[in-house]
């Protein structure tokens, strides 16, 4: 791998909850001060491939603790992010995260005058479907309705464009990545791989922020180490839950946090 790579990284929710989709407000901000200190730059979503060695910062299910705790470490320091919440959900709580019988409440999800601030303010935001199904199991129409209703939804409540999408798993067929390109200009998968000017841009890479949890692996991230751990982690994961798409399939989830963001870890 070119010692010239970029990345892309996956968060989901800012909380305490220990949950393999949450990351702590704490080393959230920690990871973001020593990207800052290392002098990675971080660009926005559609310039990662195009700028060497740079980060782009993603968000997806569109939990509403980003404004507390993620917003205001990006704003010190100028950086942008893409948000890509679940269109249908918006303003609702995310109620499919915890078994009926865990005593904590589901998170909030941001709600469209919320997006519609941060849209103004230097945040992307993409779309991750209506109501986050496995496009890969849907007949094309539904499927083709997600897609495109999700992104009708979020232009109608933001005025402006939403030209990025997620895939719910990051389940994706041949036949769903033409529905797609029909509707945005890039999209990003859950693959655990750095950017490469070989990326197919309708299913660009991700690393989740899930293995990013030792300072020694997120002050590394960028090195020929950091690089290698990664790819083993992507081989531990593929070898424990087969790929569909370029990423793990949706049987290799923890039951609590089915249907709630993307595959285990």
């Amino acid at each position: 791998m070119k010692q010239s790579a970029s990345a892309i990284l996956t968060y989901h929710s800012l909380d305490d909850s220990g949950s393999v989709i949450s990351t702590h407000p704490d080393l959230f901000r920690e990871q973001i001060e020593r990207f800052v200190e290392l002098r990675i730059p971080v660009v926005p979503l559609r310039d990662a491939g195009r700028a060497p060695g740079s980060l782009a910062l993603t968000f997806d299910d569109g939990y509403d603790n980003f404004l507390e705790f993620g917003y205001p470490v990006l704003a010190k320091y100028g950086l942008p992010a893409t948000l890509f919440p679940i269109s249908g959900y918006c303003g609702l709580r995310a109620g499919w995260l915890w078994s009926r019988s865990s005593a904590r409440r589901p998170p909030g999800l941001m709600g469209l005058s919320a997006l519609r601030a941060l849209s103004g303010s230097g945040i992307e935001i993409g779309a991750h479907t209506v109501h986050h199904p496995d496009l890969t199991a849907l007949p094309e129409e539904r499927a083709e309705r997600e897609i495109r209703e999700s992104r009708f939804s979020l232009e109608d409540g933001l005025g402006r464009a939403v030209e990025a999408f997620a895939y719910p798993y990051g389940a994706c067929t041949p036949a769903v990545k033409r529905l797609v390109k029909r509707h945005f200009r890039l999209a990003c998968g859950t693959s655990l791989a750095y950017l490469t000017g070989k990326c197919d841009p309708f299913y660009l890479p991700r690393l989740d922020a899930y293995y990013l949890r030792r300072r020694l692996w997120y002050s590394r991230l960028m090195k020929l180490d950091g690089r290698a751990y990664m790819a083993c982690r992507r081989l531990l994961r593929e070898a424990r839950g087969g790929a569909r798409g370029g990423s793990p399939s949706p049987p290799g989830m923890d039951p609590a946090d089915a249907g709630a963001g993307e595959t285990r870890p």
